[in-house]
């Protein structure tokens, strides 16, 4: 069995066999990424051939000190996701509601809160996740879902851990108001 790098030394070589082999390992966690986001399967296969196809021509900009192989897969297929929702999904200028951010909740009141409920809360909880913004969907589908350290979806969007966390924390908080407000 290849390891990493040298999937990475035959991709970069040209070989097919480690492009074959980077496939094999990764396309279909690749492809679960991409599927949460993108209802349409034929949508979801043809961003993950992107996402390789992407990849293999940019193989020389892969560094193994930044991230592992998977991760910058996944950062490929984010971008190429998010772009590809952008192109189909009409511009939703979202005015935040001011009273949000007054509302003072810990994290783990927020999680409590998020995280219980009957079967009709859930419900709502789920709609509320898909009416957001295509950005702050994937970063929870990342989170929650795929169970992704905060540091990996760091890279993969392309920001800081810190910053990720504070973002997380204000769309539960609004999540959390959304609730909150049918009840």
């Amino acid at each position: 069995m290849q390891t990493e790098k040298q999937i990475v030394e035959s991709v970069r070589k040209g070989e097919r066999e480690g492009q074959d082999e980077m496939l094999r390992r990764y396309a279909n966690q690749v492809f679960a990424m991409i599927v949460k986001q993108v209802p349409d399967v034929m949508d979801a296969q043809e961003l993950t051939q992107d996402t390789f196809l992407k990849a293999f021509r940019n193989i020389e900009r892969y560094n193994d000190r930044l991230s592992s192989l998977s991760t910058w897969l996944c950062r490929i297929a984010y971008r190429l996701t998010l772009d590809s929702l952008k192109r189909r999904r009409p511009i939703v200028v979202s005015l935040e509601d001011y009273s949000v951010w007054q509302t003072d909740i810990s994290d783990e009141e927020l999680e409590a809160a998020l995280s219980t409920g009957n079967e009709k809360r859930i419900e709502k909880l789920q709609e509320l996740v898909q009416q957001l913004p295509d950005e702050e969907r994937m970063l929870l589908t990342l989170y929650y879902f795929d169970d992704l350290p905060l540091k990996e979806i760091a890279y993969i969007i392309g920001t800081d851990a810190k910053a990720l966390a504070v973002r997380l924390y204000r769309i539960r908080k609004k999540l959390y108001k959304s609730l909150t407000i049918e009840h």
